[in-house]
């Protein structure tokens, strides 16, 4: 009836069959209903309804997929803040002021005969000052997010019976690597996906990193320097019990710039390593032992640190896609454009130009303003039935 309109999920009139479950009755089924005008749901069909009847925003269509694809319960719970509109509210704060703005912008440029104010350029800087902290902070705490959602390739490095191995079953909650008192067990790379403090670690134990004059293992540690370039974090595992050695330093080496945290391993053991030139090689050191456990709250605390996700808040809006950062930032360059033109004292038609410009990036954002191209690939990523 027509007072049901919009209840619906996507906003529409909805019937609803439901047949018994044998094949030939579902099958004849779809047939008269194909028979008489329905086609078949694409990809995300339900959703992009909704989208395009006005219930939901493309940020909160966004967040559906979010979710369906979350990981871990931090990256769920922000999906649903998504859903619920927290990033559309925030988007929606910063865009009313800036639309007030050039709204004023440009009727005192247009109508210089009606009694309109002057703009005052202190509480226009403020606005756009404003308007660059709030997208700012979102741009920056796009990356923490993306850890949560997506996980973070993580390479656990070091020399030959560091205790690699035994950190990674400690990580993994069972035996993935096989550890033995023999040093360099560990010839190719072991893989696991582990929850650690909310974060999804792609994990990789890779071999033991030393000259070796063995083909075989030297292809090990070839693949391990691999995979210390390649990844997002890396664990480089020291022995406590042991001094260093060349090939620590080689690793150090290898590190370079790469994000990550010194596990000073085996504290357990009488210590014999200088700890305190691997604190000055690293911005993050964590002493602990893979095999009692001590420590591994602390590295689980750094491990965030580093990848900024202690200060995430999962019910915050957030920034989820590639889409969205990039509406973003364009928004931020136009409002940092409009600031530096009106420090600069040109005249208030570049500012207003600019204005306009963050505030077109920000419909952008929410699809109030996105073209069919980035509707159909937002919703290209759907699986058929939502």
């Amino acid at each position: 009836s027509s007072e049901m309109f919009g209840v619906s999920y996507t906003g529409e009139n909805v019937v609803e069959l439901s047949c018994h479950g044998g094949l030939t009755v579902l099958r004849r089924v779809l047939r008269a209903v194909f028979a008489a005008g329905a086609s078949p749901a694409g990809p995300g069909e339900f959703t992009r309804r909704a989208f395009m009847n006005g219930k939901i925003s493309l940020t909160q269509a966004e967040s559906v997929m979010q979710l369906i694809s979350a990981k871990g319960e931090a990256a769920a719970r922000s999906a649903l803040a998504g859903h619920d509109g927290a990033l559309d509210k925030k988007i929606k704060s910063v865009k009313d002021s800036l639309v007030a703005a050039a709204a004023h912008l440009s009727a005192w440029a247009d109508y210089p005969e009606e009694d309109i104010p002057q703009v005052n350029p202190d509480n226009l800087g403020n606005t756009l000052l404003n308007a660059e902290k709030d997208l700012k902070g979102l741009i920056d705490m796009f990356e923490a997010g993306r850890a949560v959602r997506e996980g973070v390739k993580t390479t656990i490095a070091g020399r030959p019976n560091a205790g690699k191995s035994t950190l990674m079953n400690l990580l993994s909650g069972c035996e993935r690597s096989i550890v033995t008192e023999y040093a360099g067990t560990t010839r190719d790379v072991v893989e696991n996906t582990v929850m650690f403090g909310g974060i999804p670690l792609l994990l990789s134990d890779t071999a033991g990193i030393r000259a070796s004059a063995d083909p075989v293992e030297l292809i090990g540690v070839n693949r391990a320097y691999g995979m210390i370039r390649s990844s997002e974090l890396v664990l480089a595992v020291f022995d406590a019990s042991q001094p260093l050695g060349g090939d620590d330093m080689n690793l150090i080496k290898e590190i370079g710039k790469t994000r990550c945290v010194a596990v000073v391993n085996k504290i357990d053991l009488p210590l014999k390593a200088d700890i305190d030139f691997i604190k000055g090689k690293f911005k993050h050191t964590v002493c602990m032992s893979a095999v009692t456990g001590e420590g591994l709250k602390r590295l689980e605390e750094t491990v965030a640190s580093v990848l900024g996700t202690d200060k995430l808040e999962p019910e915050s809006c957030m920034l989820f896609t590639e889409r969205q950062r990039n509406a973003a930032e364009k928004a931020l360059r136009f409002v940092r454009e409009a600031y530096g033109a009106l420090k600069s004292g040109v005249t208030l038609d570049a500012v207003t130009v600019s204005v306009e410009g963050a505030v077109d990036a920000l419909l952008e954002l929410t699809g109030e303003k996105a073209t069919q191209a980035v509707v159909d690939s937002v919703f290209s990523h759907f699986c058929v039935g939502k």
